[in-house]
């Protein structure tokens, strides 16, 4: 007589190897989001930059204008383009040549070294630009 011998399917293993698919397609899945949500054009292009308060301000929505944004990291950016202060000299030149009468607002962060500032001004100064606005925000 031949006995059958008792076998014994583990089905814990299965399940283990199932966790690990998921929990890899979750990894996946959420890095490829955080990189969607960092590298976002819209995201990109709105720089958020805490202004300092002022009691009077007023708006500025003029056609021949230039926005200069300093962030607290120390970025520099001209219209929604980083640039350094060589290439923010040159467009900032060619920008006054076609429009003399060209208006700059200058967008600091509050936490911005005053120095960064200080450098701007005195870019706009050696340029001649005699429209100059400080932007903030009303208390």
């Amino acid at each position: 007589m031949k006995i059958a011998p008792r076998r014994t399917y583990f089905t814990m293993l299965e399940s283990v190897a199932m966790t690990d698919i998921v929990l890899n397609m979750f990894i996946f899945f959420f890095i490829s989001f955080s990189l969607l949500y960092t590298f976002n054009p819209m995201r990109v292009q709105k720089l958020e930059v805490k202004l300092p308060k002022a009691a009077n301000t007023s708006n500025l929505d003029k056609i021949n204008q230039v926005n200069i944004t300093l962030t607290n990291e120390g970025m520099i950016y001209l219209d929604q383009e980083a640039v350094n202060t060589r290439a923010l000299r040159d467009k900032l030149r060619q920008a006054q040549r076609t429009n003399p009468e060209l208006t700059v607002i200058l967008r600091a962060d509050r936490l911005v070294s005053f120095k960064h500032i200080v450098n701007i001004l005195d870019l706009l100064t050696e340029l001649g630009v005699a429209n100059l606005h400080i932007a903030a925000v009303k208390e």
